[in-house]
């Protein structure tokens, strides 16, 4: 019983580490997941806005794990660094 319960601990302070950034008001570009991003209202409006049409790409499902910086790479250039920036500012916006 002892047992099992420090292991549901342990699943669930994983958990909330995994949502701290947004939960602390620091989301990223370079360490949030985009599912997170697109989880949250206003932060899904941001993407909607500096990156419209990811959160509804017909591939969002196979990268909604990843960090926007993660995805860049493999955007073949839709994704940009001003692009980026743009996120990361307005990211910055709603953290204060």
């Amino acid at each position: 019983m002892k047992k099992s319960l420090l292991a549901g601990l342990a699943g669930l302070s994983l958990a909330l580490a995994a949502t701290g950034a947004l939960a602390e008001g620091k989301p990223s570009v370079e360490t949030t997941p985009i599912a997170d991003l697109a989880a949250n209202p206003d932060t899904k409006a941001v993407l909607d806005k500096d990156l419209p049409g990811v959160t509804t790409h017909p591939a969002f499902d196979q990268f909604k794990g990843m960090t926007l910086k993660a995805l860049q790479p493999m955007s073949g250039g839709v994704i940009s660094d001003a692009q980026l920036a743009a996120v990361q500012a307005d990211l910055d916006k709603l953290a204060k």
